[in-house]
């Protein structure tokens, strides 16, 4: 039997300058659509701040799944604003107190945020509560401090340099030197992607061709960045989009799981979960490269998820690209997976994430009933099936899902089976 524990305030704050500027609220917005995927993290008792309201059909499906009332969890939702960090709108619109009213039931309650940011860390201080996990000694200030220098792209490629752990040729620069950094890179390379130093899933990237007419329109323009840098690298255009995830505890770095990102001009799209065993080579040095970063972490006094994201060329070289030290679209689904599999008592499954346009649009209940008529819903008796984990989408047709089934194979057979059922539209 499960160990009873503390009650969690699970705070989604996508409204947070760590992995993007704050600024870029457009980005922001567009990734906070996600936040009731969080829902997968709580048990009775637990509260969800949330910047998106959930809906009542996907918040009985999920309690269902999970085997948690539906009135057993609380849910406040708080409203947004360009700019401002979640913390921080909690005190506009007033709900301060209300979060205290709530923690006031909860004995020894704990906040669990989505990204360690300064603003999230002071208003748990505020508010009296730790940090999850860092418990009544609190978050060190080291910790935000290596947060925010490893969600940068030359954060990362700093310290990797220092370690001799492989990147893509490349080089960090301001606005102001942009341009010539990008005509040098593209005289020696052909080829070139240029990125925000702080972004996130894809968010600002351009790749630039010196067989262009005119690159320098490509070029980004001064300020782009939010006020940050640029990291320009050579284009390793044929590269798959590998990734590590791991957890920095006292006792040293865990490995949760590995897989293959799929992208889009560069940006998420998905993901596959295990690597196939053609990456065998590249899944253990990936590893090693997470278990150093996990221990420059604890080092910094920094407890909970990290990954690092690289391309595995062609000739099987692979090159680390960046390393995010939040949660990420990622880790919350895997532990839902994890969950669900471990409750049905399967171990070790396969699973993918990805994102599909249906041809009409549906609601939540809907897509239920049509994912129960496919005979395509997750079932604890077989061990597999489709899960719908981030609620009805706002136009009904842009679906998020997550797949799951004892091998490779066996995923690919229900995602057949779902786009067939769902009418996707195909790529």
């Amino acid at each position: 039997m499960e160990e009873p524990r503390a009650p969690l305030i699970v705070c989604a704050n996508f409204f947070s300058d760590v992995a993007v500027s704050i600024r870029a609220h457009h980005a922001l917005a567009h990734w906070a659509r996600q936040a009731p995927r969080e829902i997968w993290l709580m048990r009775p008792g637990d509260v969800l701040l949330t910047p998106v309201p959930l809906g009542r059909d996907f918040t009985r499906y999920a309690c269902g799944l999970l085997g948690v009332p539906h009135r057993g969890i609380t849910v406040l939702t708080i409203p947004f604003s360009a700019g401002v960090p979640m913390a921080e709108a909690l005190d506009r619109e007033g709900l301060t107190d209300e979060v205290r009213a709530l923690i006031a039931h909860r004995p020894g309650a704990r906040l669990l945020p989505l990204a360690l940011d300064s603003p999230t860390v002071d208003f748990a201080d505020r508010l009296g509560v730790p940090v999850e996990p860092y418990g009544t000694s609190g978050v060190p200030p080291s910790a935000p401090a290596a947060v925010y220098r490893l969600n940068t792209k030359s954060g990362f490629r700093e310290l990797a340099g220092e370690w001799g752990v492989r990147t893509p040729p490349g080089r960090s620069c301001d606005d102001g030197a942009l341009v010539e950094t990008v005509s040098t890179m593209l005289e020696r390379y052909g080829r070139i992607v240029v990125k925000p130093d702080r972004s996130a899933g894809g968010h600002g990237l351009r790749f630039v061709s010196g067989t262009d007419a005119d690159w320098a329109r490509a070029v980004p323009p001064p300020g782009s960045a939010g006020g940050g840098g640029w990291v320009v690298e050579e284009w390793l255009a044929e590269a798959r989009s590998v990734s590590v995830q791991m957890e920095a505890l006292p006792s040293g770095p865990r490995l949760l799981f590995s897989g293959e990102m799929r992208t889009v001009a560069g940006s998420y799209a998905g993901y596959v979960s295990p690597l196939d065993h053609a990456t065998d080579m590249a899944t253990r040095e990936l590893g090693h490269w997470g278990a150093m970063l996990g221990r420059h972490l604890s080092a910094h006094g920094y407890r909970g998820p990290y990954g690092i994201d690289a391309l595995l060329a062609s000739d099987g070289t692979l090159y680390a690209t960046e390393s995010n030290v939040r949660r990420t679209a990622t880790t919350t689904p895997h532990a839902m997976v994890h969950r669900l599999c471990s409750d049905a008592g399967f171990d070790s499954p396969a699973w993918l994430l990805a994102e599909s346009r249906s041809r009409l649009a549906h609601t939540f209940a809907d897509a239920l009933r049509l994912l129960r008529a496919g005979d395509l819903a997750w079932s604890p008796d077989s061990g597999e099936g489709v899960v719908l984990y981030a609620d009805a989408p706002d136009d009904g047709r842009s679906w998020l899902y997550a797949v799951i089934a004892a091998d490779a194979d066996g995923t690919a057979r229900l995602h057949s089976a779902l786009a067939d059922v769902m009418e996707f539209e195909r790529a």
